[in-house]
């Protein structure tokens, strides 16, 4: 067993001989990428990525990324694609093989029939000599000098470097179709991710009570109003303007003061100019206001008028905090 240190510099190695590959693959950017990346884009169908072993597994990752980008992609493994997968390719699909050394058995069955249906294909490989790097309509390269492994076998630099150029497709053709967060939100509508981008703060507040008061309501009145609608605080309004905030912590800080109750209104005790967000602002807004200000409720407004209260609880809920 490697001690400590050994096994840190291993890593250290690891990365910096997968950094030094990734390195060498920006001079094999050419004009076989750029007309890549123009027919993806100019298809009318869609594109098909398949590839073998640990290639396989990279091209599951391309078409992921690629699907939830904007370009309708297909994962079509080879060994399969030979025993009846090979069907899911439609007349305008685009193919990538993926493979290193472009010349594994499955490889040299599948060229010929996806050249026989009369799809471009385009090659990821690692040697554009091989039986794929010549039959491709377009090659690009994920060459590498060596493994990472030590013994020079374990697919490490080699999938490193199909990946990249995977996500090398992926953001030109992000900027091409000037793909932006509205669109990414609407191929994420689930999970975190997909909140952040679409979860408005109007879907929140609109779930809670309203809690609201007059300026002139007494002290019992408030706590009642605060209690009931268990959101630790109500908006004090007139004529449906809003005026100011009390909080559940104003109510502990006046009763700490005052000896004299009977004759305090929500006038006396609210705090003006309180923290608002519009109904249409995005809810991460809201989380990261209530972060910033170290609060637990934002009232949301439109203009003057007072629409209600969003909670630190709604977000933590959604999964946003």
């Amino acid at each position: 067993m490697k001690n400590s240190q050994e096994i840190k510099d291993i890593a250290k190695e690891t990365l910096e001989i997968e950094r030094d590959s990734i390195q060498q693959l920006i001079d094999t950017i050419d004009d076989d990428f750029a007309d890549v990346v123009k027919e993806i884009y100019y298809s009318k169908g869609r594109l098909v990525v398949s590839g073998i072993g640990k290639s396989a597994i990279v091209a599951q990752k391309i078409v992921a990324t690629l699907n939830s980008t904007g370009t309708p992609s297909l994962f079509m493994h080879a060994a399969d694609a030979i025993h009846g997968d090979l069907g899911m390719v439609q007349m305008d699909d685009l193919v990538i093989l993926i493979s290193k050394s472009g010349n594994t058995p499955e490889v040299k069955v599948l060229v010929p029939l996806v050249k026989a249906l009369g799809n471009k294909l385009i090659a990821l490989t690692g040697n554009y000599e091989s039986f794929l790097g010549q039959q491709a309509d377009y090659k690009l390269s994920c060459a590498v000098e060596k493994e990472a492994c030590p013994n020079n076998l374990a697919p490490t630099n080699s999938t490193t470097a199909q990946m990249v150029m995977g996500d090398a497709l992926a953001v030109c053709l992000i900027k091409c179709r000037d793909f932006d967060s509205r669109d990414f939100a609407k191929y994420h509508p689930g999970g975190t991710l997909g909140k952040k981008l679409y979860l408005r703060v109007s879907d929140l507040y609109s779930q809670n009570e309203k809690p609201q008061v007059s300026l002139n309501a007494s002290l019992k009145e408030v706590i009642l109003e605060i209690s009931s609608k268990r959101l630790g605080v109500t908006a004090v309004v007139d004529n449906g303007k809003l005026r100011g905030i009390i909080t559940d912590g104003d109510l502990r800080r006046m009763l700490s003061k005052e000896q004299d109750f009977q004759k305090l209104t929500a006038q006396d005790i609210l705090t003006e100019n309180p923290k608002t967000l519009d109904g249409n602002a995005m809810a991460i807004e809201a989380a990261e206001q209530m972060k910033n200000l170290n609060i637990s409720q934002l009232l949301v407004t439109e203009g003057e008028k007072y629409l209600g209260v969003v909670h630190f609880h709604d977000l933590l809920k959604e999964g946003l905090i």
